[in-house]
């Protein structure tokens, strides 16, 4: 094979220290070429056919092997670097060399002669070698046969696939674990050591499955077809091989496209490709819908460095695996399951291959480069490439990140209030009986009337109204009283930072006597009540024990589909599907502020407390209201079905190019600007009150409407670590849960877990932030570790869908409600 030089990719605009072309080689390939090899400094590929060659891109000196007598298609290198092993593979004989042994060979002037391993096993499609090298498994027609490093012997053969097995890996956590895909659409678990086969799944898709990688570090096993479709499988002892994630590489290449169309990002000579994504039911007249095959997947492990806030260097050492196709790279963020990057080799003028059949990627990365070893479809050349990745992500994704003090955005307020802010405007004109007091204005002596005083001792005058009597008997025993106030007093108010999470089933009740729908529940900031929101137009209000209720509050006429405790917990609002919202207290049975249908134009979706109880937020269509009010639950008799307490309007803040919103989520325990909005247009928006406008919009945050916002609010836990503010979830149907991280506004990570029929219905985060609960209709609950991409425990014992969770802000304990009406406490 003739050595055609090196050369750098100038890419035309792009930057040319991307892609370098290190080396290429012109020759006669073979054609059943199927896995070429890339270790550290070294690249293996066949030379004339039957020959092989092995090149040092450290030392550019090749080393030439010859042993075959028909043409290679199966190459791959040991995982030890001394000695560093090659395994090559035709139908004929698998051989193993040992390079170091090999490379005094030829310096000595002898041929280097390898160790025939295996003759005549049929076509190898794929050769890997085991985590000590001891042993090698060869795929070889439907069989993977499990041959011995060191000499020609058959330690097991592994029989029961039913087309050309295309890729098989080992499990370092599991001693004798081997995992093998196939043109059958399936893959199989063995224990190679007794020739078991541990687990068979069912037909995954419609195209043959050709690659495999195993992910140790979550313990899951990724595998990629033939139609660019990705399926990972949990290999967790108690998880029974569930698929947790299935990607789109089509889909997601199209989604990645038009984010780099819409900020305006130079792609290179390729670039007409992505204005082609721009629209997604819109192709050029005559073009051609190409397969996206996966040829390759391996792990990149490199380091990539981004401007935060404060406008110094913040590094992201996050998790990439990086798939090979036909056309060229993409990198995959293992963390969240999203594409960071992707390389096309057409937008490279320099580099000879455009189109790939088949390819190799080193792991270790040196520098933030990577070896890529590429042989081309349509002519008999093989390309040695140098991939910067880290460069390729930067500059990928820096026009999506905030840079600059300018675009920094934190939950925890940075700066004093704005003159003309939303919230500056709310609290002067928020009108509060002692304000006067506090604007220095002297009080005057009030008009009293002449005859009457302000309460007539009249029969029937001063009772309560005689609606009240269809209220619900919420009447305690003293003793149970008593008793409740002092566990109450004996309760520890700072959450345990290293306590386990609540998995234990408590106990569990039925909140009314025919099964009713618990839409909300929520806990108060001392984690002494529960209020609950339901479907009979009612609130409840029970002890965080479950063991009496507190109070029960009617009124409304629809369901009620959201509650909030005030920061001093002594009111509480509630919205409902009858266009109102109310006020009650907690000592009262009446509400203390009714804003009524001719305020709002549609439903009244959420409503909560702001601004430590300055404002009220609330979502009515496609915009929020930010409401100052003021409370006043003294009677007059002369007035007494007349509202005393005072609410205003301040501002409308509409979301972008949404029908409505479908949650929002915003910081009552300090002082915060930031409002967080989701659409159901399954976008993000970021709204600073301050500012009084939107400050970042996510766009397709989730391949469904959004439909709940979660925050870590006011925790110990947040107290110690600030940064873990600017943490929030999301979770929608049919895309699990995300984490993001609102100073980058990136996805930092996608917790995976429930059944494929499924989708998380609530979610909330424990005030430790070590844990993340989410409800599933199911009929279970799923506890989450921060850190981790699948679920530690399945909470059962539920008899309907579980809609709703909630942590205990002051004590290891988790509520569920589902959607017969029933609570159950489960506790560490």
């Amino acid at each position: 094979m003739e050595g055609a030089g090196a050369g750098c990719a100038s890419g035309g605009s792009r930057d040319p220290d991307i892609v370098c072309e290190k080396h290429l080689f012109k020759g006669k390939l073979p054609e059943p070429l199927f896995q070429l090899a890339c270790s550290h400094h070294h690249c293996a590929f066949p030379v004339s056919r039957n020959g092989l060659c092995v090149w040092n891109t450290a030392t550019a000196q090749p080393l030439y092997l010859s042993g075959h007598h028909y043409s290679i298609s199966a190459l791959s290198f040991g995982n030890k670097i001394n000695p560093l092993l090659v395994c090559s593979a035709s139908h004929e004989r698998v051989i193993v060399w040992n390079l170091d042994e090999c490379t005094q060979k030829v310096e000595e002037g002898f041929t280097p002669r390898g160790i025939v391993i295996g003759t005549l096993l049929g076509m190898v499609l794929h050769v890997r070698f085991s985590p000590d090298d001891q042993q090698v498994a060869v795929c070889a027609g439907n069989q993977i046969y499990m041959l011995s490093a060191k000499n020609e012997a058959v330690l097991a053969e592994l029989d029961g696939h039913l087309a050309p097995v295309t890729a098989a890996e080992f499990c370092s956590w599991e001693k004798s674990m081997l995992v093998s895909v196939s043109e059958d659409r399936t893959f199989k678990v063995w224990d190679y050591s007794t020739s078991q086969l541990i687990y068979q799944s069912g037909i995954i898709t419609a195209s043959p499955l050709l690659s495999l990688l195993i992910d140790e570090e979550n313990k899951q096993i990724i595998t990629g077809c033939a139609e660019g479709q990705l399926w990972i499988f949990s290999l967790i002892s108690d998880h029974n091989y569930r698929c947790i994630a299935h990607i789109d590489l089509k889909k997601e290449q199209e989604k990645f496209c038009n984010k780099m169309w819409k900020s305006g990002q130079e792609i290179g000579e390729g670039q007409n490709n992505f204005k082609l994504c721009k629209t997604d039911n819109m192709r050029p007249e005559g073009s051609v819908e190409t397969s996206l095959p996966i040829l390759l997947m391996e792990h990149c492990d490199f380091f990539v460095c981004f401007h935060n806030e404060e406008n110094i260097y913040s590094s992201q050492n996050t998790s990439y695996f990086c798939i090979g196709t036909s056309t060229g790279l993409l990198i995959i963020n293992l963390a969240n399951l999203e594409l960071e990057a992707l390389l096309f080799y057409r937008d490279y003028s320099d580099l000879s291959i455009r189109i790939a059949r088949s390819c190799a990627l080193t792991r270790k990365a040196a520098n933030g480069k990577v070896l890529c070893l590429i042989a081309s479809m349509f002519e008999d050349m093989i390309a040695v490439l140098e991939v910067n990745l880290s460069a390729l992500v930067r500059t990928q994704q820096s026009d999506f990140l905030p840079c600059g003090n300018e675009k920094s955005l934190s939950v925890i307020a940075r700066c004093t209030l704005f003159a003309n802010s939303p919230l500056c405007k709310g609290i002067k004109k928020n009108m509060k009986g002692p304000s006067s007091k506090t604007l220095g204005v002297k009080n005057t002596v009030k008009d009293k009337p002449l005859v009457f005083h302000n309460k007539i001792k009249s029969s029937g005058y001063t009772a309560a109204p005689r609606m009240a009597m269809f209220s619900p008997n919420t009447n305690l025993r003293k003793k149970e009283v008593s008793k409740w106030k002092t566990s109450c007093k004996c309760k520890n108010k700072e959450y345990p930072l290293e306590s386990y999470p609540p998995m234990k089933y408590e106990k569990e009740i039925s909140v009314t006597c025919k099964p009713t729908p618990i839409f909300c529940v929520q806990y108060s900031g001392d984690g002494e009540l529960l209020a609950c929101g339901q479907a009979d137009k009612t609130v409840l209000i029970f002890n965080s024990n479950l063991t009496d209720v507190h109070n029960v509050f009617s009124g409304h006429d629809g369901a009620v589909n959201s509650v909030g405790w005030s920061h001093d917990r002594k009111w509480l609002v509630s919205a409902s599907e009858d266009r109102t919202l109310r006020v009650w207290s907690t000592c009262n049975k009446e509400p203390a502020l009714i804003l009524g249908k001719e305020k709002f134009h549609k439903t009244v979706r959420f409503a909560q407390f702001y601004f430590i109880d300055t404002f009220i937020l609330l979502c009515c269509g496609a915009e929020f209201h930010l409401l100052s009010f003021h409370l006043d639950t003294t009677k007059d008799d002369l007035k007494r079905y007349k509202q005393r307490s005072v609410c205003k309007l301040v501002q409308k803040f509409p979301m972008t190019s949404t029908m409505e919103i479908t949650s929002l989520s915003a910081v009552n325990e300090f002082y915060s600007y930031i409002v967080l909005t989701a659409g159901s247009n399954r976008a993000l928006e970021v709204f600073d009150l301050n500012a009084g406008c939107s400050t970042a919009v996510i766009q397709e945050a989730h391949v469904r409407s959004v439909h709940q916002i979660c925050q870590n609010k006011g925790s110990s836990y947040s107290t110690q670590q600030p940064e873990a503010y600017n943490l929030f979830l999301t979770t929608a149907a049919g895309d699990g849960i995300k984490l993001w991280d609102l100073r980058t506004l990136r996805c930092e990570r996608r917790f995976e877990g429930h059944s494929s029929r499924c989708y998380p219905c609530g979610i909330a985060v424990s005030p430790c932030g070590r844990f993340i609960a989410s409800g599933s209709d199911d009929k279970y609950a799923y506890i989450y570790e921060m850190r981790s991409s699948t679920f530690l425990q399945k909470l059962g014992r539920h008899t309907e869908s579980v809609i709703n969770v909630s942590f205990n802000p002051s004590s290891p304990q988790l509520t569920t409600a589902t959607l017969d009406g029933k609570l159950r406490l489960f506790l560490p």
